[in-house]
């Protein structure tokens, strides 16, 4: 059996992806752009049902998809979404010190992840999730 291409090309579109995020963003680095895709991934998994967490991993390129479960411990509760604006403080409180984030991390974050997926699987994915879920990635 072949490696899947989604996984022979992982770093080349990690990096594509990181590129298209920096552009949207207008952060400098394509690390401050892994550290606001890290905070934006962790919080989301946070406030949804692992069920729900594991379908939209399922659509995250392999990179990504990763970062999305690393370190994740399933043993914690899940927290109802809060607004936009207690979302972007959970966002800014990852690695407060080192924390670059834009104003608007999730839009931005979601913005680059639509270049970087077959936008119809996302959103049919999305539409599988709670309103919150959906709405978490509006752009």
């Amino acid at each position: 059996m072949p490696v899947p291409m989604e996984y022979w090309q992982a770093s080349r579109d990690f990096e594509r992806y990181l590129g298209d995020l920096k552009q949207i963003s207008l952060l400098t680095t394509h690390n401050q752009c892994y550290a606001m895709s890290r905070a934006v991934l962790h919080v989301f998994r946070s406030h949804v049902a692992i069920a729900d967490a594991v379908v939209f991993a399922g659509v995250l390129p392999p990179v990504l998809r990763a970062i999305f479960v690393e370190d994740w411990d399933c043993n914690v509760p899940v927290t109802p979404f809060p607004d936009r604006a207690a979302l972007h403080a959970e966002i800014m409180a990852v690695r407060p010190d080192h924390n670059t984030a834009t104003e608007t991390p999730m839009a931005d974050v979601a913005r680059a992840l639509r270049m970087n997926v077959d936008p119809q699987r996302l959103e049919d994915v999305l539409q599988r999730l709670p309103a919150p879920a959906r709405d978490f990635w509006a752009v």
